[in-house]
């Protein structure tokens, strides 16, 4: 296998939410030159990649989500040079950049949609997805991700459009092969500029058939995907990873199929949904159910192993912090943050490390009125009206608000954490002056250290990569252990993933291995885990 490792299977990626990274203007907002300014600091912590969520030209209805231009920069980020000076700084660096594409629609600002409106007969019309109808009866009931009715009358049309988002974001219409024809020439023309690779939103959204209401996975997915890739990404050495909500490991075979005729790998769901009530929404709040975490990372890690590849994530710009989600973010939050690092870091797959997790950032809980995100502020509203109890929203809210993602990186203890030195567009998480960049970066103990440890342990260790996955202690309630092997090394991590000190199970199993990192240094005792307590073992 050594042979035909890519350069994405042994490296750790690093997500930037731009807006929320670096300010370099003061006008609150993040932006590429403030990128610019940080490469350091991530040259420091060793990542190789960077994913950068969205920064091409958009209104901004969903954060940037909502593309009007594919081939600018939002000026809110900078400029076309700026992005290109992002490249090649980056690239001094041996770091690559990874650009977040919205494929599935665009913004209803986009030029072609402007077009699109203009009549039916428009060549760019079809560009889109539109059914004939009378104002006020709907195509059918299918309803929008962000609320209310997946359809939008266009009176000067006599044509509803579709959109699985927001209102401001119209699907795109793939089976139209000029469309496709357009994206990929777009993406070649990024591969031009020195994009490394690609995160593609909501990819498995692209071959929708709403009149059978189907949104994911549609008939002609696949097809469209292996065309996406032969006219594009094989055209290089790319890392692509698809955001796919509705796979399963047997999709996830197709999409990372090692022969490269779709993606790298997908970013898949399956565990995120895990801490909600059974068929409802992830507002309605439920315990994790710890046996069945083990499960499913478990399954994927057994059922790519050879075949697929996977990508490890515990943190996105959409998630909560993983630190106040399953860890502890309160007494144990330096333990759990490295827990939970070393559970995911020593797993098969490309580790996706998200702005502010390496330093441990937590969770906010502001005021309604703080809030900036449309998904919450949306919920707000309609469970107000529906009658919920507002203790219950906010609860809901401070426990899964994209906000808790969003909020400003935490540089150091001066105003706003170092981030701008106008007003931050969302509010800074109060608890900077004690979690911050500039108070880890030297202490050999901090979150920060830690993770530098283990974006080194992939590259100098080869069973990292390759190593088979068995889960031990498959049904104990509080440890998360596995093993890696590969044919000269072995890997045994064990993970306590709660707030009590237990028993050491698995002695005989870590006899004569080396202690390769553990979360409780010196304070360690072998019979005993410590709450949260991590170590991995090795033997050559």
């Amino acid at each position: 296998m050594e042979n035909n490792k890519k350069w994405w299977q042994n490296a750790v990626v690093y997500q930037i939410y731009p807006r929320s990274f670096q300010d370099s203007n003061g006008d609150g907002i993040g932006d590429l030159n403030g990128i610019i300014q940080r490469l350091d600091y991530l040259e420091d912590l060793g990542i190789n990649a960077i994913w950068l969520s969205p920064v091409c030209k958009s209104p901004q209805d969903d954060n940037g989500y909502d593309i009007s231009d594919y081939q600018d920069i939002d000026p809110m980020f900078g400029s076309l040079d700026d992005m290109e000076r992002l490249i090649a700084e980056a690239k001094k660096r041996n770091i690559r950049i990874m650009m977040d594409l919205v494929l599935n629609h665009s913004s209803d600002e986009h030029r072609w949609f402007l077009e699109a409106k203009k009549s039916k007969d428009n060549p760019y019309h079809d560009y889109y997805v539109w059914r004939d109808g009378k104002e006020g009866e709907l195509p059918n009931d299918m309803r929008a991700c962000f609320g209310g009715p997946a359809w939008e009358w266009v009176p000067e049309l006599g044509q509803y459009y579709f959109h699985q988002f927001s209102v401001k974001q119209p699907d795109l219409n793939w089976e139209n092969p000029k469309l496709r024809r357009e994206i990929y020439d777009m993406i070649l023309w990024w591969m031009d500029k020195g994009a490394s690779g690609f995160r593609l939103d909501v990819i498995d959204q692209i071959a929708k058939e709403p009149d059978q209401k189907i949104t994911c996975n549609g008939p002609r997915l696949h097809e469209f995907l292996r065309e996406l890739s032969k006219e594009t990404f094989r055209k290089g050495d790319l890392i692509t990873v698809g955001e796919a909500w509705g796979s399963n490991t047997e999709l996830a075979k197709l999409y990372s199929n090692p022969d490269g005729s779709e993606f790298s790998m997908v970013f898949q769901f399956e565990h995120i949904g895990l801490d909600q009530q059974e068929g409802k929404e992830k507002w309605d709040l439920a315990p994790l159910p710890f046996l069945k975490l083990k499960e499913i990372l478990g399954r994927w890690q057994q059922a790519l192993y050879g075949c697929g590849w996977n990508s490890l994530f515990w943190n996105n710009h959409d998630l909560p912090r993983i630190v106040s989600r399953w860890g502890n973010d309160g007494e144990y939050r330096v333990e759990s943050a490295k827990m939970m690092g070393t559970l995911l870091h020593g797993m098969q797959g490309t580790p996706y490390i998200y702005q502010g997790e390496e330093l441990g950032m937590t969770n906010v809980k502001y005021d309604i009125e703080e809030y900036r995100d449309i998904e919450t502020c949306n919920m707000y509203k309609e469970r107000i009206a529906a009658g919920y109890d507002k203790e219950d929203v906010m609860k809901s809210i401070y426990a899964k608000s994209r906000d808790n993602a969003r909020t400003p990186m935490q540089w150091d203890s001066s105003e706003n954490a170092g981030f701008t030195t106008g007003t931050p567009w969302i509010k800074v998480n109060p608890n900077y002056t004690t979690i911050n960049a500039a108070s880890q970066v030297n202490d050999p103990d901090s979150i920060f250290s830690y993770y530098k440890k283990l974006v080194h342990l992939r590259k100098e260790y080869a069973v990292f990569v390759d190593g088979r996955f068995t889960m031990l202690l498959p049904e104990d309630e509080n440890i998360f252990a596995y093993t890696r092997e590969n044919e000269d090394s072995k890997l045994v991590v064990v993970c306590n993933f709660f707030d009590k000190m237990l028993p050491m199970p698995l002695k005989e199993e870590v006899e004569g291995m080396e202690l390769l990192l553990g979360n409780y240094g010196e304070a360690m005792e072998a019979e005993i885990l410590q709450p949260y307590e991590a170590r991995m073992y090795l033997k050559k």
